[in-house]
């Protein structure tokens, strides 16, 4: 079922490569977008960052010109082929394809992982597999930071079902007629601080309107 589901959200996201960041582009947003980008780069400012899921690169844009480095990785070709076309200085900025699932093998030196919008695909019985994964591979002391979705009714698509582990689902409508059931789940902070807290050492979610975002340094692994 996970690989299922996995090859689903690769297909979904391969058809919505061209237009994806038009969701950014929603008016009521702006001002919380220019919160949000303020608050992600104050938190990864000279950081060896790797990026899991970048998909189009919208976010890699926004970190490089505060990191040190950015290695922005993502499952889907066509994803990363419109990340590539933003042209992001070379010297500081690489694409890989690759599992977010997989950070093992990515391969280099990293201070700090990000993952932008990626948080509410991850099935809640899979998060603490998933966290494991990424603590190993970065290491005691290492920056991770968190950034996704919270459910704002009028302006969120709306959830069609919710499963029997309690994952959420949205069904969407793409340009080329096509219609898919996307996981996204919409943690409240409880569950975030439940999930995330047992290995982090500074904790701190940080609640906007159409967003939130989490960081903290990995205090075991």
């Amino acid at each position: 079922m996970p690989e299922t589901r996995s090859r689903a959200m690769l297909d979904y996201y391969g058809r919505r490569a061209a237009e994806y960041e038009r969701v950014y582009a929603k008016p009521e947003r702006q001002a919380d977008l220019a919160r949000v980008r303020t608050w992600l780069q104050a938190e990864l400012t000279g950081h060896r960052i790797l990026e899991l899921a970048c998909g189009t690169g919208y976010w890699t844009a926004w970190l490089a010109p505060a990191a040190a480095s950015i290695t922005a990785t993502d499952a889907s070709p066509e994803v990363l082929a419109v990340a590539r076309a933003k042209s992001l200085p070379p010297e500081r900025v690489t694409f890989a394809e690759a599992d977010a699932w997989s950070p093992a093998a990515v391969p280099g030196t990293f201070t700090a992982a990000f993952a932008g919008f990626w948080w509410s695909h991850v099935p809640r019985e899979r998060a603490p597999a998933f966290l494991s994964g990424l603590h190993a591979r970065l290491g005691r002391g290492a920056r991770i930071v968190l950034l996704d979705n919270r459910y704002v009714e009028g302006s969120s698509t709306p959830i069609a079902r919710r499963d029997e582990a309690g994952n959420t689902y949205q069904r969407r409508r793409l340009e080329d007629g096509t219609e898919h059931d996307v996981l996204k789940n919409f943690p409240s902070r409880a569950e975030l601080e439940a999930v995330l807290g047992p290995a982090a050492e500074r904790l701190r979610i940080t609640e906007f309107h159409y967003y939130w975002g989490a960081s903290y340094t990995i205090r075991r692994v």
